[in-house]
């Protein structure tokens, strides 16, 4: 007899590609150079957080699970995966944090994936394509901990599908939205977002070259005079200023992606 977990998440995932499939429709998705996802190895995919979804990313999942059989697992908005959206997140094997789930996805070898801006990124009213991650760097440390390659992921279009008409993470902050989520208003052609569809903006994502990202902050920490194991440099105090110049170089090259695929130039 197959596990209850089993019969919950064939009807989350069946919903979820057809879904996500429609959108790829709708929006004209495609996606070039998928080759580093494809190698068998275990990669961390990061990547730029639309408006107000992460619409690219999630349209990869469903084109990884087309060619390799399984869902990449998201790492989502931890209040995401709380009441009446427990089951269904847990059915497509989404994770809030590290944990025995995701170290057991990376073992099968499996591909994780997380845009490191979540809503402050994808919920702001005036940036678009604009990578705005912060300091925040736990999803280096999580590379460097499971010894995952990087890959860098971005697309146009992914801003143009709602006018976004305020700061959704600044509203869901003073209006004290449980769980820390955003308050975000967006417009689409037919109306409020998510009552609308999107507008068709044609959404094209590239994938970029794999990231080394063990053998990056031993480089650069030799470069800085401070030569350094990646152990050390997530461990050791010392190391922080390291780990900060990998978080701008990866940063840096999402920019570029996104550059590139919205013909922009970023100052």
């Amino acid at each position: 007899m197959l596990p209850l977990s089993t019969f919950r998440a064939q009807p989350a995932l069946h919903t979820w590609l057809a879904g996500w499939n429609a959108v790829a429709r709708w929006t004209r998705y495609e996606v070039e150079h998928l080759e580093p996802l494809l190698q068998g190895t275990p990669c961390l995919i990061v990547g730029y957080h639309g408006r107000p979804l992460a619409w690219d990313l999630c349209m990869l999942t469903t084109e990884l699970h087309r060619r390799l059989g399984y869902l990449p697992h998201g790492i989502i908005h931890g209040g995401l995966a709380k009441g009446p959206m427990a089951d269904f997140i847990d059915g497509l094997g989404f994770v809030t944090a590290d944990g025995p789930e995701l170290a057991a996805a990376v073992v099968r070898g499996e591909h994780i994936l997380v845009a490191p801006g979540g809503t402050h990124e994808g919920c702001r009213r005036g940036e678009t394509y604009t990578v705005a991650w912060g300091k925040r760097t736990g999803y280096l440390k999580l590379a460097l901990r499971y010894g995952l390659p990087i890959v860098p992921v971005a697309a146009s279009g992914v801003d143009s599908l709602y006018l976004s008409l305020n700061n959704g993470d600044r509203w869901g902050k003073r209006l004290g939205v449980p769980a820390r989520l955003p308050l975000w208003l967006g417009l689409g052609p037919l109306g409020f977002f998510p009552f609308s569809p999107p507008f068709p903006a044609r959404v094209r994502q590239r994938v970029g070259d794999a990231i080394d990202v063990r053998a990056l902050v031993e480089e650069m920490a030799r470069v800085a005079g401070r030569p350094m194991t990646w152990q050390d440099v997530v461990a050791d105090p010392a190391g922080r200023p390291i780990l900060a110049t990998a978080h701008q170089h990866i940063q840096t090259t999402v920019q570029s992606i996104l550059n590139e695929m919205t013909g922009r130039r970023h100052v």
